[in-house]
């Protein structure tokens, strides 16, 4: 089963979600359970160094309509647990076996995933490494793991080696505290216009902690999350996996949406996706790369009509 604890603000039940940990071996992976219980839930995923709360104006919309969803933190987001000292994220790779954990935990069968970038990442990869164990899954501003230009890749490995060791060695009183007004603000300036501030104030909800006094905050996330560049793929292993996808897929792109390396690679993910899935909707929505969390009642009625069709 689960655990229930308090959330950041208020109780646990507030606006019909509860707060729960899912025991993992290096401590608890959190998530907020919205909808009925007696279902088995859509299981949401957000993108990198967000967290549960990129979810938390279109969940109620889709519990509104029966929809169950849990919301996870991934490791190292929010209220989760961070990895064991000296381990590596290694993002699209590790949401593999973090969700695996949680399907197997809840013994749930032929899951519906809905993943929002990273998360769209690692939901694209479940249905392709378990494409028999997935029944559906929605992906929100990303066709799959990230495709880099394998030149910039290989000329950043080190560099960003050497900036997860510096990461791993900073203590807490080494890492910058802000008051809330200033976080706000390094929150907002760091999305570029991707997250209005009201979201951002959302997504601080569960990204940010006390330190010292209730005036001063420190980012909750691990540090470490910040050196990834081990993660990426190439075009080819992407093309693989998207041939072994048999469930039932609908891709949301958002109009500008993010910006990616190889953007004509969006497309051509999808046309491969099509070839093998049992079903293949694709819409492009006006909206930021967090459209999802900005303008929830465009995306909304798209999932909710994918997911009772």
């Amino acid at each position: 089963m689960f655990a229930t604890s308090n959330g950041y603000n208020g109780s646990a039940m507030d606006n019909n979600y509860e707060e729960i940990k899912i025991p993992v071996p290096w401590g608890h992976i959190a998530g907020k359970w919205w909808g009925p219980r007696n279902v088995q839930p859509v299981l949401a995923i957000h993108g990198w160094q967000d967290n549960a709360g990129s979810f938390d104006n279109l969940a109620p919309m889709l519990s509104k309509e029966g929809i169950s969803v849990l919301c996870i933190d991934l490791p190292g987001h929010g209220l989760s647990s961070h990895l064991s000292e000296g381990q590596y994220y290694y993002i699209f790779w590790d949401g593999l076996l973090f969700v695996r954990r949680i399907v197997q935990h809840f013994k749930w069968q032929k899951v519906t995933l809905l993943g929002h970038s990273l998360g769209g990442g690692i939901s694209f990869l479940y249905a392709a490494v378990f494409p028999d164990d997935v029944k559906q899954y929605i992906s929100i501003d990303i066709a799959a793991p990230l495709v880099r230009d394998t030149t910039k890749v290989t000329a950043q490995l080190g560099a960003n080696i050497d900036r997860f060791l510096k990461y791993e060695k900073l203590q807490q009183d080494q890492q910058p505290c802000y008051d809330y007004k200033e976080m706000i603000d390094v929150v907002f300036d760091a999305y570029n216009g991707s997250v209005t501030r009201k979201n951002c104030e959302v997504l601080m909800k569960r990204g940010m902690k006390p330190v010292r006094n209730e005036n001063s905050f420190l980012f909750a996330r691990d540090v470490r999350l910040k050196a990834i560049g081990v993660a990426s793929m190439t075009l080819d292993q992407v093309l693989l996996f998207a041939s072994r996808i048999k469930c039932e897929v609908l891709n949301i792109r958002g109009d500008p949406g993010m910006a990616f390396d190889k953007p004509e690679f969006y497309d051509g993910v999808i046309d491969k996706i099509k070839e093998s899935a049992k079903r293949a909707e694709y819409h492009v929505v006006p909206g930021t790369h967090h459209l999802h969390l900005n303008n929830p009642e465009r995306v909304a009625p798209i999932i909710v009509e994918f997911l009772k069709s």
